[in-house]
């Protein structure tokens, strides 16, 4: 695969890599099709492994490159990683405070953003898991941007591991928006519509990432940390409280564990 991926420019790759990650959201929310319920224990241990996942990618795939590049910044090589991070966020802090959405799982009532009680449900659910995707597919177009700027093969096959590990994790956040609004009627074909659409946004984050860091070198180890920063935000606000809203808490705990375990791994051994 790695070999398949040269052939092609940084920002080429970034796109294509993260069709396949809005395919596997497809993937999850195509579940409509052959059930109309899930098993609220499957659903909160699935939201758990992908908060498990974006958790490892943070640091294995984000953080820890943006250090190792620092090494010559004048105020130290912690500042482009903890400046980056923290930036990172509160922008999403931002976003989350104007973007009506609602968590999966949770009642309409606690729809949080502007104005979301004049928004249907679907709406909302949809708005709350693109929140997710965005940093995501900045993340994996600011990886793929990194091999503008003199990446190696390893470099490649880190960021080929991450948006592995991304899609992986998508397959729930598509569950978690198709299945709910199957449950309360929809058509199977409006479920898997709204499912799918909400990673619509990660080819169009990805390649607005790799073109910015391909083209700015310097902004690099600022940008991986800003995505990493982004993504945890969006793993404590929403995917860790929507995994136990339902009281499956120790389920969802070690889901996390085997998603951070299991994204770890990959890393290591591919990158």
């Amino acid at each position: 695969m790695v070999d398949f991926f040269q052939n092609f420019n940084p920002i080429t790759q970034a796109f294509m890599a993260t069709l396949f990650t809005w395919g596997m959201t497809a993937f999850g929310a195509a579940l409509v099709f052959t059930t109309k319920t899930i098993n609220q224990r499957f659903l909160d241990g699935m939201l758990g492994f992908a908060g498990g996942v974006m958790i490892a990618a943070s640091f294995w795939s984000l953080l820890g490159p943006a250090i190792e590049m620092s090494d010559n910044n004048a105020i130290g090589p912690w500042f482009p990683a903890a400046f980056g991070f923290l930036l990172g966020g509160t922008f999403l802090w931002g976003i989350d405070k104007i973007l009506p959405h609602l968590h999966p799982n949770a009642p309409i009532s606690d729809a949080e953003g502007i104005y979301p009680k004049e928004r249907k449900r679907s709406t909302l659910l949809v708005l709350a898991i693109t929140l997710h995707n965005i940093p995501e597919g900045l993340a994996v177009g600011i990886a793929f941007g990194a091999l503008a700027n003199g990446g190696t093969e390893a470099t490649l096959a880190s960021a080929l591991t991450l948006a592995l590990g991304i899609g992986i994790q998508n397959f729930p956040e598509g569950v978690a928006v198709s299945m709910p609004l199957r449950g309360e009627g929809m058509s199977r074909r409006k479920s898997f519509f709204y499912g799918q659409f909400s990673g619509m946004v990660e080819p169009i984050a990805a390649v607005i990432g790799a073109f910015a860091v391909a083209f700015i070198e310097p902004l690099l180890p600022y940008a991986l940390s800003f995505a990493a920063g982004a993504m945890i935000f969006v793993v404590i606000e929403e995917v860790i409280p929507s995994s136990q809203e339902k009281g499956n808490k120790d389920l969802a705990s070690m889901s996390l564990m085997v998603g951070f375990v299991l994204m770890m791994i990959l890393d290591v051994a591919l990158g």
